[in-house]
């Protein structure tokens, strides 16, 4: 039999906070792309050929995919049928060492928002600048709601099913990443690095730097979705 290669199309998804990017950067660089990872895994089912993989979409660095794709040809020895779709997508899962995402504690994240809800001096959920001795730390969250995301972020070709969650808060005005803060402390509350009543000793600690360090959430994924008026925030002064 002579040598068979096959090309394929393959679809992955990935957190890129890690990832210089998704295409691939020389070894000697501090961070690699995806496309260095994907032809490690290929490497390793030793085929003729040099593994190559052809990305269909760019992404830069940090940026995440929920399914991105890409063509490759693979080309086994002489007498071995090529890989079925089934053996490889097993294989590269095997060697990529899919991360763990863990399941959030909904509940115990339920309960610490409740705490937060309400007239608060918010000192320990907000950062240091330079406006601070100018601004109030009391504050007024009106309400904070979690509720699973938008289906659209479900994927037919993966069989991990990714479950996604919102978080909205409402308040007259917020501090300085006061919500990222919040948003932080909550979700370490889901995955257990902070119990309901740890979040309860920050909130009442009312220091800046009793906030525990690398735990305010990222920019990424913040939306102001809205802003309101009273009828009377609207009337003219004359």
């Amino acid at each position: 039999m002579e040598n068979c290669r096959a090309r394929y199309l393959i679809f992955f998804q990935y957190l890129g906070t890690k990832y210089s990017g998704v295409m691939k950067t020389p070894p000697h660089q501090p961070g690699l792309g995806v496309q260095n990872y994907l032809e490690k895994a290929l490497q390793k089912l030793k085929p003729e050929n040099e593994a190559c993989v052809y990305i269909s979409s760019r992404t830069d660095t940090g940026v995440h995919a929920l399914c991105n794709s890409a063509h490759l040809d693979l080309q086994r020895r002489s007498g071995m049928p090529p890989f079925t779709g089934e053996v490889l997508a097993q294989a590269l899962n095997f060697n990529l060492k899919p991360e763990p995402i863990s399941e959030l504690n909904i509940g115990a994240m339920q309960e610490a928002m409740s705490l937060l809800v309400g007239n608060h001096d918010f000192s320990t959920f907000r950062a240091l600048n330079s406006d601070m001795p100018f601004k109030s730390p009391v504050k007024t969250l009106q309400h904070a709601r979690l509720e699973p995301g938008p289906e659209s972020f479900s994927q037919r070709h993966f069989n991990r099913n990714l479950q996604f969650w919102e978080l909205t808060f409402k308040s007259p005005s917020f501090l300085y990443r006061q919500v990222r803060r919040m948003t932080g402390a909550l979700v370490a509350v889901g995955q257990g690095r902070l119990s309901v009543s740890q979040l309860q000793e920050l909130l009442e600690a009312r220091d800046s730097l009793a906030y525990p360090q690398n735990m305010c959430a990222p920019p990424t994924g913040l939306f102001l979705t809205s802003v309101e008026y009273d009828e009377s925030d609207l009337l003219l002064d004359t």
